[in-house]
């Protein structure tokens, strides 16, 4: 349910919160001026992986996660820029040849045989395209649509 919801591995998201709130001090728990306690790490990089997974905007996600707009959306911030610095070296990098096989490999049993890369941009034969739909995604051989 986890992976359905957040569209992330629970164990992956436990790796990038913990990872994130032990080197930013901004994810890390803190109490204020009244001495109550901030928003857990956990509320902060739950928050942030909404906004991602679900493209929606930072007051979307205040009556949920009780965290407001403006802290939401410099979450956000935050996050993205501690991800880059924790992160860089593992992922953010050029596939190796190895890398490479294996994307093509999994691509090929996936039914993608040839893919590198998402399949956000593909063009497919869809003979039984409804009339009303080809304008919105026929592309230019006027045989395949682009999804």
């Amino acid at each position: 349910m986890f992976r359905r919801r957040f569209h992330i591995r629970r164990p992956i998201f436990l790796r990038i919160v913990n990872t994130i709130s032990a080197t930013n001090r901004y994810f890390q728990q803190h109490p204020n001026a009244a001495m109550r306690l901030g928003a857990s790490p956990l509320q902060n990089c739950t928050t942030v992986i909404c906004m991602l997974a679900y493209g929606c905007s930072a007051n979307q996600v205040d009556e949920y996660l009780k965290l407001g707009e403006s802290t939401a959306r410099e979450c956000l911030g935050k996050f993205v820029e501690g991800l880059i610095a924790q992160f860089t070296t593992e992922y953010l990098h050029k596939p190796t040849v190895e890398n490479i096989r294996r994307l093509l490999r999994e691509g090929k049993d996936r039914g993608f045989p040839g893919m590198l890369g998402s399949i956000d941009c593909m063009h497919w034969v869809w003979k039984s395209c409804l009339a009303r739909w080809k304008g919105m995604y026929q592309g230019r051989s006027k045989t395949t649509i682009v999804s």
